[in-house]
């Protein structure tokens, strides 16, 4: 049976990166989703409405959550499992048209992004699509591409690009079915590491951390000060702390700060040396991490500040 959850202003009901394992409905309350725009990196916001379900597309594509979903207000939520979930939906038609009509906002947000990424003609949303799909099997995003080109087949199963939408998820699913990414993805060319670095997020999805360590190493290596590189050391942190090397995470996002006084995930690098610190038992030293967060400029609702503020009152503090 669904599980009914309270959740306080400025909770996180789940942050980006979690496995996806349940589907939420809003019963009260205001829950905000944060994500990265594609074109700018910069923070946007889409508020679920009361009656409203959040996290579908990370469930049923059985990828990890690709947003911050935070409760602004004092909060009731239904978690349904998949099973759950999916039984309701096949009885109840008025839930299937409202999710239709969610889903079908938010793909024409993600259009209209990669209809600039891309240059295609916003007013042929089956060309957009395709683009969509092919932009993300280029750039080795294989769980992006299969759910995009799944879209499309149920859009347009009779379009003009369906035989190679269908060639493609082909491959793509032969790709996450075997794993032989993994094993036979090219180390990165000198003169463009993106998709080196995004095979690495894929590992990472799929909970691959050493493997994903390695190949995070590998930029940070190759390409010296670069974006790419500064991205991967962030990255290289997170691996540790998951792979619970806590000693070995301070220590590297300690030299990583020093290389990179103005990294772009700074406040997120603090965190962790705190985190690492509390699961060291040095809860003290976690504590003032944990502050040095909070006391760092953010927007409302940010999601590492609600983790610092919430890991302080676990503290006691």
């Amino acid at each position: 049976m669904p599980k009914t959850f309270q959740f306080r202003a400025g909770s996180v009901i789940y942050f980006k990166g979690d496995p996806a394992d349940k589907v939420f409905l809003l019963q009260s309350g205001m829950v905000n989703l944060v994500y990265q725009d594609m074109e700018t990196g910069n923070d946007m916001h889409d508020m679920v409405q009361q009656g409203e379900f959040f996290g579908v597309k990370s469930a049923l594509g059985r990828y990890a959550r690709e947003e911050n979903a935070v409760s602004l207000k004092d909060s009731t939520v239904m978690a349904f499992s998949i099973p759950e979930f999916e039984q309701t939906a096949m009885t109840n038609t008025r839930i299937v048209m409202k999710m239709l009509t969610v889903f079908s906002t938010q793909l024409r947000r993600v259009h209209r992004q990669l209809a600039i990424l891309l240059k295609t003609d916003e007013q042929n949303p089956e060309a957009g699509l395709f683009s969509m799909g092919e932009y993300y099997l280029r750039q080795k995003r294989y769980t992006y591409a299969q759910y995009v080109f799944n879209r499309y087949l149920a859009y347009y199963p009779s379009g003009k690009n369906a035989a190679a939408v269908e060639s493609g998820l082909e491959q793509v699913e032969r790709i996450l079915a075997s794993g032989a990414e993994v094993q036979t993805a090219a180390p990165p060319k000198k003169d463009d590491p993106s998709a080196a670095y995004y095979d690495a997020l894929n590992l990472m999805a799929k909970g691959k951390y050493q493997q994903a360590f390695l190949a995070f190493k590998r930029i940070e290596e190759t390409h010296g000060q670069s974006e790419w590189a500064a991205k991967s050391a962030f990255e290289i942190g997170r691996c540790l702390h998951i792979l619970n090397k806590f000693a070995e995470c301070i220590h590297y996002y300690t030299e990583m700060l020093n290389r990179y006084p103005r990294h772009p995930d700074l406040r997120e690098t603090v965190f962790y040396i705190g985190r690492s610190n509390e699961r060291l038992g040095k809860k003290e030293q976690a504590a003032a991490f944990y502050k040095k967060v909070l006391s760092m400029p953010a927007p409302e609702g940010d999601g590492v500040a609600v983790k610092a503020k919430r890991a302080l009152e676990d503290l006691g503090e």
